[in-house]
């Protein structure tokens, strides 16, 4: 591995209360992916109805996108999801450990309106190698 994804947790901010981390700075880089917004579309369009399915699929194909690139959730630098309600924070939560495991990318997760009714979350991030 050529670059290093390293962690920033200022001493003078509140500690972490999940699985992130306050910043990452990237050193020996070669590329960057910007991954657009992916939302909880399957094959033929099919949108799951309940939260867990739809973070689930939503980050299978944010997962795709980064395999096209030859990466994976290591090379994840910073994810932003966007949330249709509240009530999902926990489960999104925990969905995201599913995923990431111990790795701890910056996060953002925003309350907004999603553009479409039927999505419940969206998710883009930044990754590197």
């Amino acid at each position: 591995m050529t670059y290093a994804i390293e962690q920033l947790n200022p001493a003078i901010l509140p500690e972490r209360t999940g699985a992130y981390t306050h910043g990452t700075v990237v050193t020996g880089a070669r590329r960057t992916v910007f991954v657009s917004g992916q939302v909880p579309w399957a094959e033929q369009g099919v949108v799951p109805p309940d939260f867990a399915d739809q973070c689930r699929l939503t980050w299978r194909n944010v997962l795709a996108v980064l395999a096209e690139a030859g990466m994976g959730v290591p090379n994840l630098a910073q994810v932003t999801t966007y949330l249709s309600d509240r009530a999902y924070r926990e489960e999104n939560g925990r969905i995201r450990h599913e995923v990431l495991g111990d790795h701890r990318p910056a996060i953002t997760i925003i309350i907004t309106d999603i553009y479409a009714p039927e999505w419940l979350l969206e998710i883009e991030a930044v990754a590197v190698d």
